[in-house]
């Protein structure tokens, strides 16, 4: 006998901003939250894990990104605005907490959701990213794995940076797996510039030399996902974010994956996932 699971896509208005996200399988809610330069359809795999396994999965495209609006001001990517999305998400979707999960600037987005407003979190996954202050504290080994994000930050040069040579620094440095269509993603509807709004709104030059945001402690179970051969994230920034979890930090190290770990083996993902969502369930 043959299951069939529902898919809907769902859209909301959140302060004048259209926000698209699936809806999938039934279950305790989680929700994914992509990063750059993805939208939501890079937790494909990993999300059909996690409805074979009775969870349902909400994937958003987050502002500025996939199926949902672009605002062209750049102060609209503020943290404090796509925090704010996440709450609508999540409330849209679920009368109960949910169990959050993030990758690249998804995980950044899903810490601070985490800090500021706990009550709608019930666990929280971290895939690459570490807590704020502990990737702004990780020294000098992790700025020059920041090195692009100078770059991003100018307006016209990092778009130029990533397409120059047919976009060799996302085929060669990168190496996303699925670099052809996320290529073709970036140049739909303003994506390339509106997704490094996320940057110029958020990591600005100065955070190279100014001192690393305070956040309030997150007071939800916390794993920590991080892959050995990540070329823009240090394994320390991920390690020492256990220092701002009260409620436990549990880490897992992926040997021989790189920063899009989810991709490249969605199976050992989601099921470094599921085990930890599964025991801060109990």
């Amino acid at each position: 006998m043959s299951i069939v699971t529902v898919v809907a896509q769902r859209t909301l208005n959140n302060e004048g901003i259209t926000l698209a996200y699936r809806d999938e399988g039934s279950g305790p809610a989680v929700v994914l939250l992509h990063g750059w330069p993805d939208t939501g359809a890079v937790f494909d795999e990993v999300a059909e894990r996690f409805v074979a396994s009775g969870y349902r999965v909400v994937v958003p495209d987050l502002r500025g990104c996939g199926k949902s609006d672009k605002p062209e001001a750049t102060e609209q990517y503020a943290m404090a605005a796509l925090v704010s999305d996440v709450v609508a998400i999540v409330r849209d979707a679920s009368d109960q907490p949910v169990h959050l999960v993030g990758h690249d600037w998804g995980a950044n987005l899903a810490w601070a959701t985490s800090a500021f407003v706990p009550s709608i979190v019930r666990s929280l996954s971290v895939l690459s990213v570490g807590h704020p202050t502990s990737f702004r504290s990780a020294g000098l080994a992790q700025q020059i794995k920041s090195w692009y994000t100078l770059l991003f930050w100018h307006e016209g040069l990092g778009e130029a940076f990533l397409r120059k040579n047919d976009y060799e620094a996302m085929r060669v440095w990168l190496q996303h797996p699925n670099v052809a269509s996320v290529i073709d993603e970036l140049e739909r509807d303003g994506q390339m510039s509106a997704h490094l709004r996320w940057y110029r709104a958020n990591l600005p030059p100065q955070a190279f030399v100014s001192d690393p945001p305070v956040l309030p402690p997150i007071t939800v179970p916390v794993l920590g996902i991080w892959s050995t051969l990540d070329v823009a994230l240090s394994e320390e920034q991920m390690v020492n974010s256990a220092t701002y979890c009260d409620a436990g930090f549990t880490y897992r190290r992926l040997e021989g994956l790189g920063h899009w770990s989810l991709l490249e083996d969605p199976e050992l993902v989601a099921r470094t996932l599921l085990e930890f969502i599964e025991a801060a369930s109990q």
